[in-house]
């Protein structure tokens, strides 16, 4: 591979974690260790059945060049939330003890900064595991998402460069530079990953990530101040999911129990509509509904079996009157059904 790059070309490997000490030492031997470039670390979120042991989080790639004319196109990403505004806006300079501090002109009055882009890119990505039912995957077993090869072709190449992936697999690489305006060459043995390569080329599928796009926060569907209405009891907040906000962690009858906070402009009999048919799909024997707005707690039309209708602290504030289900009391949430039979009553906490 280092005898067909370009000196001004980058190569990026990444193997199984059982091997990675090995590769890491042939490519410091094949490259040289002065043109190893960064060890990335791609974060995810993914489930897993694992019983002991830490969870897998990550993957390492390792970024080499030939030489050190490699071309290299920064990245810039958006200030972390708890970054000062200060450090934004005004231009930093050294002391004579090399200690960073702001520049002032000889008024006194501090240098505003040159034109900011951002941070530049770090060498951990997040970059969302395919889900399985995403429309890109292909049952490939390797396959990688477009979203991880497009930041490494964008990183390191321009529109018109060679991009070769001796091990193609399902096609990722090849697909990736075909969308960002690069050439490329995919070398595989199976017949069965050429086929499947070229399907994908002839007919790209893209997955957008949400939390690329909006970042982390947009998968906090629940109101905050609403979910602290179960105040002492323990639940898990659940982020991408359409119809629950949170599960409790304690269950009902060994089967979860669900809650739903109601969103805006959704009436309690459309929320209440959401949360049935995931307590269908969940198998779930009670779940609870957390109003949030309206006037229609007790409506006729809202009746399902096993749902407990609490009100939010916004909507009591409303109407001035306090919770009267008795559902919950001194922090002690009671699942009761709404026959009202005593004998399938249970204390969650």
């Amino acid at each position: 591979m280092r005898d067909v790059l370009k000196e001004s070309g980058s190569i990026f490997v990444h193997c199984d974690k059982s091997g990675e000490h090995i590769v890491r030492a042939i490519l410091d031997q094949v490259f040289g260790t002065k043109n190893f470039q960064a060890e990335i670390i791609w974060s995810y979120k993914r489930w897993s059945n694992s019983k002991k042991g830490l969870l897998p989080a990550h993957q390492n790639i390792y970024f080499y060049s030939k030489s050190k004319n490699f071309k290299f196109n920064t990245i810039y990403t958006s200030y972390s939330e708890t970054t000062n505004i200060d450090q934004i806006l005004q231009r930093r300079t050294r002391d004579k003890h090399n200690k960073s501090i702001y520049d002032i002109d000889n008024s006194g009055n501090f240098k505003h900064s040159d034109k900011k882009k951002g941070v530049p890119l770090s060498d951990v990505w997040e970059i969302p595991y395919l889900n399985p039912k995403a429309k890109e995957r292909v049952g490939y077993p390797t396959q990688k998402p477009l979203l991880l090869l497009d930041r490494i072709i964008e990183l390191t190449t321009e529109k018109g460069d060679l991009v070769l992936d001796p091990f193609c697999g399902s096609g990722t690489t090849c697909v990736a530079s075909k969308l960002l305006g690069r050439n490329y060459i995919g070398i595989d043995e199976s017949p069965e990953a050429i086929e499947l390569s070229l399907s994908r080329i002839n007919n790209p599928i893209k997955t957008n990530s949400n939390l690329l796009k909006n970042g982390r926060e947009s998968y906090v569907n629940a109101d905050k101040e609403a979910l602290g209405l179960l105040n002492g009891i323990d639940f898990n907040p659940v982020q991408r999911n359409k119809g629950i906000d949170a599960i409790l962690v304690e269950t009902y009858e060994d089967s979860p129990v669900l809650v739903r906070v109601q969103k805006k402009n959704e009436t309690v009999a459309e929320a209440a509509a959401c949360l049935e048919k995931a307590k269908k799909t969940k198998k779930a024997k009670r779940v609870i509904l957390i109003q949030t707005q309206g006037c229609e707690l007790f409506s006729k039309d809202v009746s399902y079996d096993g749902m407990i209708i609490l009100q939010s602290p916004s909507t009591q504030k409303a109407k001035k009157e306090p919770n009267t289900d008795n559902s919950i009391i001194n922090n002690k949430l009671i699942l009761i059904p709404p026959s009202n039979n005593t004998q399938d009553q249970r204390l969650i906490k």
